[in-house]
């Protein structure tokens, strides 16, 4: 796929419009459909099959240019369509390509991903919209997962990869991932590769494919890091940039609840037992959050299950069934296993943790709302994660409104009310004679008050709960932590001591140091990529020969941490732990204690050269002394 000479040309859009100052020109109103755009017949049926109808703005641009050959640089907010625009022409291509020349299983397309989230999402949608084609396969390659799986795959061919750098760098350097057909490379969410410290890898993986290659570069800014990677690798490329626009439905309200991570689930029940809703899913960020936040609910007094991608499809849809038939109230889930869910009784989402990215925003929201019915939305947020909100804003164009939390006596009013009810439809709509004469029994032998029978059944029945909620017990507040520094709990004085936390973070000890060869970079990339945290999760990180300090959220719990250990940096395992201090002898240190790699001299630091980076949300960093990397 070669890149004929043309004049570079600019496409806009927006909601309204769409001008282009090339060759052709266009509006919404008499816009094309996916069929008047040369896209192969047997993706064209996918694309049918699946649903879709009209092209969205960045679809309508950039597909009709990648399939003339062209590269494409395409500027746009996350939730525009980014993947079909980049999908269906590499598949129509490929298409071809098998027509002329036969069925080859070498890789032809690369797409690389700044997570692994999102690389099985690009690698799921690129299966979709190749359903029809024959002997097609699409492989996603990731960190965090064994390599046995994509060895097998590659061997057996791949026509389209979908990884993070990482990864793809690991298949390069084994041999078990070849270029030498690469006909076609994708960068999806370019800037945010970057941001993730990934920029050396993806200049590393581009230098290594062909020079007659097509490039497709989706972004949803164009830093100098961007321009400079356009300007290297891409050849004489179609800016494309689509203008951001409202995708939230105007029958959603969307809210959202300010609450620090150990309160969340209070706050989950607490919004249950005050507003009424029919069914509910609740978004969280991992499969094991999934089953761990349902099974709190449950405990808890409320209908719930967890869908997640272990989960065989066939209990999914059997669980999605009790959802809809009203078996269930509440739906726990991540996204991918919640994508297309169309359930018309959900009248509420809870994103219990924050998305990401503002298209997993607008696809779960999306969930209640349907069918023309007024929906609610609801996020909860930590204070760290204020900026996330900000982007949606930014790019929903809607306001979300703050809510408070729902106080202890508006659930204990609550409660009551509905104790009352309870009674009430009892008295009214069951046949009582029996357990009537149970009572009239227990009051003739016991000598009795009937009031006190009610109450103790009414302690029977709630078995060990307590009836009437409590305030929140307050978290310790920035002052008490640094006092608990100074009095030697926490941080320590001397060239030994950790990395100062940050509100709401702690410190962790990681099994990887200068010898692993670890880098802020790559140590950013698999906490973000393979862990399932954000880039404002991470704190300072300070880099010694044989291991790691850095900062991450004080209310990790044990399955995040699990999943976390399980990470390798070059072929060495993170085990991470919270940090006990230098000379505690126990976990977090290695034995002997210190912050070094032998126990520390009296009055004296470790020894060996140090590190100290600071990553605020993966845009800056510093490092003391200068280390190149």
């Amino acid at each position: 796929m070669t890149s004929p000479t043309h004049e570079p040309s600019t496409v806009e859009s927006n909601d309204d419009d769409l001008t282009t100052t090339g060759p052709a020109e266009t509006t919404e109103e008499s816009g094309p459909t996916f069929a008047d755009l040369g896209i192969d017949a047997r993706v064209l049926a996918a694309l049918e099959t699946i649903g879709y109808e009209k092209p969205s703005p960045i679809q309508e641009a950039t597909i009709p240019l990648l399939l003339a050959g062209r590269d494409v640089v395409g500027l746009a907010q996350t939730g525009t369509g980014k993947t079909a625009a980049f999908a269906v022409p590499a598949l129509s291509r490929l298409a071809e390509l098998a027509d002329l020349n036969g069925p080859s299983a070498s890789t032809k397309v690369l797409v690389l991903a700044p997570t692994r989230e999102l690389a099985l999402q690009v690698a799921e949608a690129f299966s979709s919209y190749a359903v029809n084609l024959e002997d097609f396969t699409v492989l996603p390659v990731y960190g965090g997962s064994s390599y046995g799986p994509q060895l097998s795959g590659l061997r057996r061919g791949a026509q389209v990869v979908v990884g993070t750098p990482g990864r793809v760098i690991d298949h390069l350097k084994r041999g078990s991932l070849t270029f030498d057909d690469l006909q076609y490379v994708v960068l999806d969410e370019a800037d945010e590769m970057l941001r993730m410290g990934f920029a050396e890898d993806v200049e590393t993986i581009l230098s290594q494919t062909p020079t007659e290659k097509q490039v497709a570069l989706f972004s949803a800014t164009m830093p100098p890091a961007i321009r400079k990677i356009a300007q290297q690798y891409l050849r004489d490329p179609e800016e494309v940039t689509v203008k951001g626009k409202t995708t939230t439905a105007k029958n959603i309200r969307q809210r959202f609840l300010q609450v620090m991570g150990p309160h969340k689930l209070e706050a989950m029940t607490r919004l249950l037992e005050v507003e009424e809703h029919d069914g509910i899913i609740v978004f969280v960020r991992t499969k094991a959050a999934t089953e761990e936040v349902a099974e709190k609910l449950r405990a808890r007094g409320h209908a719930a299950a967890a869908i997640n991608g272990d989960i065989p499809q066939q209990l999914r849809e059997k669980t999605v069934d009790q959802l809809r038939e009203g078996k269930i109230d509440i739906l726990v889930a991540t996204d991918v296993a919640a994508r297309g869910l169309d359930v018309e009784r959900i009248s509420l989402v809870v994103n219990y943790d924050i998305p990401h990215d503002t298209e997993s925003y607008v696809h779960r929201i999306g969930r209640t709302g349907r069918a023309g019915r007024d929906g609610d939305a609801v996020l909860f947020m930590t204070p760290r994660e204020k900026y996330l909100l900000r982007a949606i804003e930014r790019t929903t164009r809607q306001p979300v409104e703050q809510m408070p939390m729902p106080t202890v006596e508006d659930v204990n009013a609550t409660r009551r009310q509905a104790f009352a009810q309870g009674i009430t439809d009892a008295i009214e709509g069951e046949d009582l004679s029996f357990f009537r004469g149970l009572v009239e029994d227990y009051v003739a032998e016991h000598d009795v008050d009937p009031a006190e029978i009610a109450a103790a059944l009414a302690v029977i029945s709630q078995d060990g709960r307590p009836f009437l909620a409590e305030e929140l017990p307050e978290l310790p507040k920035r002052k008490d932590r640094e006092r608990r520094r100074q009095d030697g709990d926490g941080e320590r004085g001397g060239r030994g001591r950790a990395p100062r936390s940050e509100e709401g973070k702690a410190t962790y000890w990681m099994a990887v140091g200068h010898k692993n060869r670890a880098a802020p970079g790559a140590i950013v990339g698999a906490l973000t990529n393979e862990g399932g945290l954000n880039g404002s999760d991470i704190g300072a990180i300070e880099i010694r020969p044989s291991f790691t300090l850095i900062g991450l959220p004080d209310d990790l719990s044990r399955d995040d941490l699990q999943r976390l250990r399980e990470i390798k940096i070059n072929g060495q395992r993170l085990d991470i732990r919270l940090d006990r201090g230098p000379n505690s002898g126990g976990a977090g240190r290695p034995r002997g204690g210190g912050y070094g790699d032998r126990p520390p001299r009296a009055g004296r630091g470790p020894k060996g050269k140090q590190s100290f980076h600071r990553n605020d949300g993966g845009d800056r960093r510093k490092s003391r002394p200068k280390k190149n990397y």
